[in-house]
This record gives C-alpha cells, structure tokens and sequence, in this order.
C-alpha cells in the first residue's frame, strides 16, 4: 500500500510540473541535468564528472551545482567549492561528493546549494560559467533543464517497485520523460535492447574501471604487488560493489570493512580501522575517492592508506560528445 502511494504521489507531482512549466524557474545557459530512478549507487556523480569533463575538452565552462547532500555545517546561500582560483572550501560546508568533483575538474567551478537556481546565477553572473550541469536532478522539477540524462546502473530495473518497498524514486515509466539513457552495461547493443524496452529513442552505455592506486597522504603512484594484502575500506552506496571490484582487479582483498554512504569518518573510527588492519595482517588500508575527502581531514595518517581512482567511459565516445555538441548547439540557437 505504502509503495502504491509513494509511486502515485510522485507520478502526479511530476505531471503537476509539466502542467505548469510557467513554475520552472530558467537559468540564462543551458542545464544538463544527470539524474537517476534509483536511490543510492547508480553510477550518477562518477557520470556527472565524465559529463563536465567532456563539456571542458569542447571549450566550455561548466558549472556543477549540488545540493551538498548531508553536509556537516550547512549554510544559507551558495557554497562555492572550486572557481578558477582553485578549491574555495572545505568537507563541511560542501560535502563529501562536490568536495571529490572539486578536487577532480579543474577547469570548472563546482558549486552548492539547497536552491540550485540561485546557485547557477552566481556561476553565471560571477565564475563565467557557459552550460551548467546539475547533479542528481532528474526529481529537482523547479529549475527548467536543456537535457535530461538518467542514469540506470547494474541492476536498476530488476526490481520495478518504488519506494519504501524497492529503490525507485519513481515509476520506469518515468523513463520516458528523459532525453537520454546513459546505461552501465559493456555491451552496447544490450544497452540499446533495454532502452527500447524502455520506450526511449536515445541510449549510451557506460562502464567503471579501478585505476591504480594513489598514496592517501602524497597523491602519488602506489606500486601494489600481488602479494599485497589490503584491508578494504568503504563508507559508499555499495560498499560491496567496490569490494569485489578489487578482487577483480587483482587485489589481494584479505578483509574488509563497510561504512554507511556518506559516513563521517571519526577519530576512533581510524583508531579501529588501524587495529583491524594489524589484526588480518594487511599491508594497506584502501578505500575510495569519496572516502578519502572524510579521511584526509585527519591527515597525516598513522597507517598505510591508499585510494583507488574510478574512471568511468561513455560509449560509443565520440557519438555521446557529438550528440552533446549538437544538443547544445540547438539549445542556443
């Protein structure tokens, strides 16, 4: 019944907005907006930063807005995180996914607020921003967008019931509305079949692959052997996604240990991280990109610490870029 409900409300808020667009707020540049369907761990912000990354190597100057999802000191207004003088603020009063994409993309300015809209005006009016991209806005209705991206992770549409039952935040038939699929899937013809399946015309696919790993203290090249032993450390969506994901990279995973998304970290959880680590005889702590903006606060560490990179591709690659050029193009004329 509850499930019902949850999909029934939101069904008919989406069509409220659509029924009085004369609500959408309009920024002056074009919106990008990366969404999803599910909660948690679809693959959106990696996505979100390969999208501001491609909008760069065309010459832009992107703008990321994010609502600073469980910030520890929130505050009125807009947080500018990054602008072209570089990082402009700290894990507190960005959070811990804007702080990550800061620290990634140079080259655009990433910024937050509850109110993206006013976000997105100081970007253009101040950072000399030219397209914004806004993270997590497939259900953010208030602010018109250009483009609507969804992004449908492994296993996204297994399971067909929304919330508090399954993990939709609204019905597949949602689907329908977006501008394009960007699907986690190698095979892009499999990609396609589910996106036809889906009743929509345009789809990539996409992939995630570890990089190798970098000290968590000099940012540098860590070399592993195949004898290293490491404990695994995740505060994320899917911890275990990331676990296995070592293993099959060649990691020699001899325990792990899971943290709730977003966690922040403390004190005496790095006291309890080093004990685990001497206790399964690990040569290495690594965790992932988003965890290490809540661990390096607590810099330097008193254990072995490395962090793995995500790169995440969109295929075919130039198709995405020329479909993204074009779209914009049509925006602006």
């Amino acid at each position: 019944m509850l499930t019902w409900l949850y999909g029934t409300i939101a069904e008919r808020r989406r069509r409220w907005y659509e029924k009085n667009p004369n609500i959408r707020r309009c920024l002056s540049r074009p919106v990008i907006s990366i969404g999803s369907l599910t909660v948690g761990g679809s693959g959106k912000t990696p996505i979100a930063a390969h999208v501001v990354s491609v909008l760069i190597s065309m010459g832009e100057h992107p703008a990321l807005l994010s609502r600073g999802y469980l910030r520890s000191n929130p505050v009125d207004g807009v947080v500018v995180v990054r602008d072209s003088s570089g990082i402009r603020s700290d894990l507190a009063h960005s959070g811990d996914e804007p702080l990550m994409m800061a620290r990634a993309l140079r080259g655009a300015s990433v910024l937050v607020s509850e109110d993206r809209y006013l976000a997105g005006l100081l970007a253009e009016t101040k950072l000399g921003t030219t397209v914004h991209v806004l993270d997590d806005g497939f259900q953010h209705f208030s602010l018109e967008r250009t483009l609507d991206l969804v992004v449908l992770g492994e296993g996204d549409t297994e399971d067909s019931r929304t919330l508090p039952s399954g993990r939709l935040r609204e019905s597949l038939t949602a689907l329908r509305r977006t501008d394009a699929l960007i699907i986690e899937d190698s095979d892009p013809m499999a990609a396609r079949k589910l996106a036809d399946s889906l009743d929509v015309e345009t789809s990539f696919s996409f992939s995630r692959e570890l990089q190798s790993p970098l000290d968590a203290e000099t940012q540098l090249n860590t070399s592993f052997e195949s004898s290293t032993r490491v404990l695994a450390v995740a505060g994320i969506a899917k911890p275990h996604s990331f676990f296995k994901a070592l293993v099959r990279s060649g990691y020699t995973v001899v325990d792990t240990l899971a943290f709730n998304d977003h966690h922040p970290f403390s004190r005496s959880d790095l006291v309890a991280i080093k004990r685990r680590l001497r206790a399964c005889g690990a040569d290495y702590v690594v965790t992932t990109e988003k965890d290490l903006v809540r661990f390096l606060p607590y810099a330097p560490f008193d254990m072995p610490l490395a962090w793995v990179p995500l790169s995440v591709t969109v295929e075919p690659s130039e198709d995405f870029r020329l479909w993204l050029e074009g779209r914009l193009s049509q925006a602006r004329e």
